[in-house]
């Protein structure tokens, strides 16, 4: 099959609304067939089974390089990784994060961190004051972090990893912090499972393009018909394999992701995040 057509059928499953043939444009220096990474990227998805060999120490530095060259705020470099493998830490954070229970499988935890310490001391180390204490340093950094986290899971599947990002370690941040010894300033924004996968795991169905995709300005005077159309769409072909907090809830006759989203979000999370965020030094005015 031609590669920019395999491309587009892929993206279609995805999205169910993929627009013209990505063959048909005129790709920069005449391409003739898409990149490799695109036809990676169109069927990625995030594993949770793992085989048991570790990445090398050497392997997820290499990674670590490659995700740092990802753009930075300002060349602020606000983000740092810290890559856990010896048993005692890498347990206590598999403890602390396992609220499911394929991460105690992982073989090595790659944790991301927002750093606003480094600029502050830069400060000190210049003589000049700080004038930005306020939320957009927070922010700053919390991008600068999200953007690496990105640019790893990229790289380590390019390399044929397997990842999962696990944004539980925030339900418990001040215990993690003590665990990676996270000075003032410095505070964890995911941790990433990383090991070779033992399957291969169905690319998730996203929302259509035309829900999050927006032309000259934003708009959803159509979200809801759109929603509801996802819904039926992953129903019938990737349908949840069980349904959430049925305690409360029960069981509803047709289970969509919808449902799922909101009965995941019924109950507040994080509500001392802030408290967390403030006891790290920012201020978040």
């Amino acid at each position: 099959m031609d590669g920019w057509q395999k491309l587009a059928e892929d993206l279609q499953l995805r999205f169910g609304d993929m627009p013209d043939d990505p063959g048909s444009v005129a790709w920069p220096n005449g391409r003739k067939d898409p990149p490799a990474f695109w036809s990676d990227l169109a069927v990625r998805a995030s594993v949770r089974a793992f085989q048991d060999e570790v990445p090398s120490p050497q392997a997820l530095k290499t990674l670590a390089a490659l995700a740092l060259s990802a753009p930075t705020k300002s060349d602020l470099q606000q983000r740092d990784i810290i890559i856990v493998q010896s048993e005692e830490p890498l347990t206590r954070l598999k403890t602390l994060v396992a609220t499911q229970d394929w991460i105690s499988g992982a073989p090595s935890l790659v944790v991301f961190c927002a750093n606003h310490r480094r600029q502050r001391l830069l400060h000190q180390m210049r003589g000049h004051a700080f004038a930005n204490d306020h939320l957009d340093a927070f922010f700053n950094a919390s991008v600068d972090a999200a953007i690496v986290l990105a640019a790893f899971v990229l790289s380590a599947e390019a390399a044929g990893y397997g990842v999962c990002p696990i944004s539980a370690i925030r339900d418990a941040a001040a215990e993690a912090s003590e665990i990676l010894e996270l000075p003032e300033h410095v505070f964890p924004i995911a941790a990433l499972a990383v090991g070779l996968p033992a399957e291969k795991p169905a690319p998730s169905l996203r929302l259509p393009l035309g829900t999050t995709v927006h032309e000259d300005h934003y708009k959803d005077s159509e979200s809801r018909a759109q929603i509801e159309a996802y819904d039926r769409r992953r129903e019938a072909l990737q349908p949840y394999a069980k349904q959430r907090e049925t305690e409360t809830f029960g069981e509803a006759e047709a289970y969509c992701w919808s449902e799922d989203k909101a009965r995941q979000y019924h109950l507040p999370e994080r509500r001392d995040f802030g408290a967390f965020v403030r006891a790290k030094g920012f201020n978040l005015e």
